[in-house]
């Protein structure tokens, strides 16, 4: 699956937001049938997302996200939006490997009344509580269709009975988050960070994107076009990264040339695993450009 940087949840029920948002240069949208949707406008935002999902295919994968597995409305969902144009679902308070597995049950009886081939949709599982973080590497391994972990901060710090706080710092949550990426890691999947929910506030989010990259998310979710473009910026390696990692190809290409085993560089040493890590910066600008 094609990496995704940047997941833009869409509420449903808004027509106008819909529309705009099939037209944006995001890596991923995320159509909202769950706590962005009011309970009386939920059969609307059903129609109006299959219809979201039927239209031309843009640059855009398109996910929904559905209610839970445990969720009596989940099966409506399903039936409205498993069709032609739909890449994954986004599927929230995941807490277990069964919750994963049960919803897989689900799609594959659906993907065949749809037509559509057998794995096609993914699922990008939230991980917003205690239980889901500490089950995390299991639920990370439950099913191929996984394509990543997303950490929904806000239900988490619910979950966790922290007090409401309007303050942002980098290193909120720094251990779930930690551990979320690692868990997303150690089954090969992308990582996609917390919603920055203030709007006004485009150095915070350019930073806390930043920090999400050290920690070794791929990915941030999103809630307004105006966050796109400091999401890439953030999560692109800078101009200082890139030169960095051409000089330590460039040199161990040629200490390897000269039977060298390791080389110096800015004098530190080089060795396989930092080439590696500079490789995938190179590909990753390459990616962008």
């Amino acid at each position: 699956m094609q990496l995704i940087q940047s997941w833009m949840f869409v509420p449903g029920q808004r027509q106008n937001m819909i529309d705009k948002a099939l037209k944006l240069a995001v890596d991923g949208l995320i159509f909202d049938l769950e706590d962005g949707v009011p309970a009386a406008a939920k059969a609307s935002a059903r129609t109006q997302v299959a219809a979201a999902l039927a239209a031309p295919p843009g640059p855009a994968l398109r996910f929904v996200r559905v209610h839970a597995a445990d969720s009596p409305a989940l099966a409506t969902d399903l039936e409205a939006v498993v069709r032609p144009g739909l890449d994954g679902l986004a599927l929230p308070k995941v807490d277990t490997e069964q919750d994963i597995q049960q919803v897989v049950a689900a799609l594959e009886k659906r993907e065949s009344e749809a037509g559509i081939p057998p794995g096609h949709i993914r699922i990008l599982a939230l991980i917003e509580s205690a239980r889901g973080l500490i089950q995390a590497p299991a639920i990370a391994a439950a099913d191929p269709r996984l394509a990543g972990l997303m950490f929904g901060a806000e239900d988490f710090a619910l979950n966790l009975g922290l007090p409401a706080t309007a303050a942002v710092a980098a290193d909120d949550f720094l251990y779930a988050r930690s551990a979320l990426a690692i868990a997303a890691a150690s089954a090969g999947l992308q990582a996609v960070d917390r919603v920055y929910l203030d709007l006004s506030n485009a150095d915070g989010l350019f930073a806390d994107t930043q920090r999400a990259r050290q920690l070794g998310f791929t990915g941030k979710a999103l809630i307004h076009p105006a966050q796109i473009e400091k999401v890439h910026e953030a999560l692109h390696p800078s101009a200082a990264e890139v030169d960095h990692a051409q000089r330590v190809v460039e040199a161990f290409t040629a200490g390897q040339q000269a039977d060298q085993g390791a080389v110096v560089v800015d004098g530190r040493m080089v060795d396989l695993p930092i080439v590696e890590r500079a490789r995938r910066t190179l590909d990753l600008h390459q990616r962008r450009n």
